[in-house]
């Protein structure tokens, strides 16, 4: 009689949604070959950290959760992966009790490699389905470092990599020295995964990579872009909502708009404005101004109605005097942004801001991270309000507590409410009610 292997694998994820997209697949791949996926590190026999790197408090966040997991586990094996392990690998470090270092070169086939060294079984044949055979890659909408992740992960809304890797050189960021150059994945294998995870039951489809505005211009013998693969997904799949992540803003045009005609396609843009001052972005080599930026954003406006449009910002990049902060935190406020992820400036050694002149204090950087926090909390109090008394469809997620329930709209407004069925994975159309501090109130219609 066969069996499976004896093997208990516990994934750790920190930082952003192309993280998050690697690991659900390996999760795939790892139920795929028989072992056991434990949501604690406890009892795991098998450990896997994805790092991040894209500030200094990821990685450090990184370090103290491959440290954790070695020091309190006898015998447990721990794996360290992502673009942290990618730049320890290029420095020719590792981590006290990390048992293997897996970078970007190796990180498609993790499981692969993890075998290779004798950490994991090989998994049983007759019960693997192919499942890893295809490339899979993923990083930045900017991550939150301080949120790690533990899986296994709902069925509810699923992370598909597109693309990955960087050929642009903004001055802050350190992902294209551990992404490496951009790359497509083929439209076949991205229909078929979520092909795939529609048959499994999720009800909605996120897809990222770190600049997937230029999906497919690495491979121009296709003859496709990101608005031919957005389109092929909404013909080729049932998946019953579709939502886009970071988009360049530059790359953003009518013609791609279009596609928002779609209802299954969320009406969700998040386009990383990093600063609204013109001296700013100029240091920061962003190819646009805040001008251009905000006509990017009246487009999308005119072009779909009632679409969130969610931002990233860094305060305290080199240089950025008070007027210059001013400027910025002007702007995030007439913009009327869903959402803004605000961001201290972290110098990341090779990248070209850690060694410019005018850095600014530490403390002044907390400073105007909590001015512009406050900007960004009642710019999103304001955008929800403006959908009280309006019925939109929820995708309710997880449970908050007794009978309470949270999940988003497409336009991605954060609604909770309270009831007594099992509300998860269900999309449901809901009247929201009252406006809280960071979600809506909402009234099931029918579940």
């Amino acid at each position: 009689m066969l069996s499976f292997p004896a093997m208990n694998v516990h994934f750790t994820t920190l930082g952003c949604k192309l993280n998050q997209a690697e690991t659900e697949h390996w999760i795939r791949q790892s139920a795929a070959a028989g072992y056991q996926v434990v949501d604690s590190p406890e009892g795991a026999d098998l450990c896997i950290v994805h790092s991040c790197t894209v500030t200094q408090t990821a990685s450090r966040k990184s370090r103290q959760v491959a440290h954790q997991m070695g020091r309190n586990g006898k015998g447990r094996r721990i794996v360290l992966t992502g673009c942290y392990a990618e730049l320890l690998r290029q420095q020719g470090r590792n981590l006290d009790g990390v048992d293997l270092l897996v970078g970007t070169a190796e990180k498609d086939r993790l499981l692969d490699v993890i075998r290779e060294y004798s950490l994991a079984p090989q998994p049983v044949p007759w019960f693997h389905n192919g499942a890893g055979s295809d490339p899979h890659m993923a990083c930045p909408a900017p991550p939150d470092p301080e949120v790690v992740n533990r899986y296994p992960v709902p069925r509810t809304r699923a992370f598909v990599k597109v693309q990955d890797g960087c050929n642009m050189r903004c001055a802050f960021c350190i992902i294209p020295f551990t992404r490496g150059a951009e790359r497509s994945r083929p439209v076949a294998d991205i229909v078929r995964e979520i092909d795939e995870l529609v048959a499994a039951g999720h009800q909605e489809v996120l897809i990222t990579g770190v600049q997937i505005s230029v999906y497919g211009r690495d491979r121009r013998e296709w003859g496709l872009g990101l608005r031919d693969l957005i389109a092929t997904i909404l013909v080729e799949t049932e998946v019953p909502r579709l939502r886009v992540s970071s988009i360049a803003p530059w790359d953003l045009d009518a013609e791609l708009l279009a596609l928002w005609e779609s209802p299954r396609l969320c009406r969700h843009l998040h386009l990383s404005l990093q600063s609204g001052c013109d001296a700013t972005l100029q240091r920061m080599r962003r190819p646009y101004t805040a001008a251009r930026f905000t006509e990017l954003m009246d487009m999308a406006r005119r072009m779909i109605p009632g679409v969130a449009i969610t931002t990233d910002v860094i305060v305290g990049f080199p240089g950025e005097t008070d007027a210059e902060f001013e400027a910025s935190r002007r702007f995030v406020e007439e913009a009327e942004f869903a959402r803004v992820h605000v961001f201290p400036y972290s110098p990341r050694p090779g990248t070209a801001a850690a060694t410019m002149p005018g850095q600014v204090h530490p403390h002044v950087v907390r400073e105007r991270v909590g001015v512009m926090g406050t900007v960004a909390e009642e710019s999103a109090r304001r955008f929800a309000q403006q959908f009280v008394g309006e019925t939109l469809d929820v995708l309710w997620e997880q449970p908050e507590g007794d009978a309470c329930w949270s999940g988003y709209t497409d336009n991605y407004i954060r609604v909770v409410t309270r009831h007594d069925k099992d509300l998860s994975n269900v999309l449901a159309p809901t009247r929201l009610i009252e406006s809280d501090t960071d979600s809506v109130w909402g009234e099931v219609l029918a579940a």
